[in-house]
């Protein structure tokens, strides 16, 4: 069974013709713009805004129409993935350093639907390291001062290189474990001087889709 494809497939569903869609970036998330994909061919008619280069690809190699903000005045669903989910609905993103486009794009939606197979839910945050994405210039400093705010960040690296994000900016991903509240995290790092954004994703989400113990679909909603 796959897990993914249920979950990914499912989300689907809440697209109807004429939305905008927001793309989101990850292994779960694919098979949702997979299945709009095909629903594409069978004539719905949807356009959709990519969170990634990835993610741009994809849409282009299934036929999915897309648009720029330039020329679309809201997005009405953005379907993503995520790293951790906690009993809030909050989420860890940015695995796959797309946590700024994806924020940007979240946050421009009308509803906010995050796909997540059961291994991603968790009663607390920080199991996954946090991503923070910074600009190159002056990211030791920077790190400095993400480290005074009691998380551990280590430089996320590539094949030996430093990971670039799409927009050209470097990675820290940092232990957050001890931190009580996420929240408060997330306002705090984005007010560093260097730090463009952080994978915090907190009372952002309206409807996770996930599977119960018996490997059925189901649909958590914002309590």
């Amino acid at each position: 069974m796959n897990e993914k494809k249920l979950v990914g497939e499912k989300a689907a569903e809440f697209i109807k013709d004429g939305m905008v869609v927001g793309l989101g970036t990850g292994s779960t998330v694919y098979y949702t713009i997979i299945k709009l994909g095909q629903l594409v061919k069978e004539g719905l008619t949807i356009q959709g805004i990519p969170t990634s280069v990835r993610t741009e690809e994809l849409a282009k190699k299934v036929g999915i129409p897309l648009v720029s903000f330039k020329e679309i005045g809201q997005i009405d669903v953005a379907i993503d993935g995520a790293d951790e989910v906690d009993s809030n609905l909050d989420l860890i993103k940015g695995g796959g350093g797309a946590l700024l486009r994806e924020k940007i794009i979240a946050n421009a939606a009308k509803q906010f639907i995050v796909v997540a197979t059961p291994n991603k839910m968790v009663k607390k945050l920080g199991g996954f390291q946090l991503p923070v994405e910074v600009v190159p210039f002056g990211a030791e400093l920077t790190e400095k001062h993400i480290s005074k705010l009691g998380i551990d960040p280590i430089f996320r690296q590539f094949e030996g290189n430093p990971y670039r994000t799409d927009n050209g900016n470097y990675i820290f991903d940092c232990d957050i474990s001890g931190i009580l509240q996420p929240k408060e995290l997330e306002e705090k790092l984005n007010m560093i001087p260097g730090v463009v954004e952080n994978g915090l994703f907190i009372n952002m989400s309206d409807i996770v889709i996930s599977l119960d113990h018996e490997k059925n679909v189901v649909l958590i909603n914002k309590r």
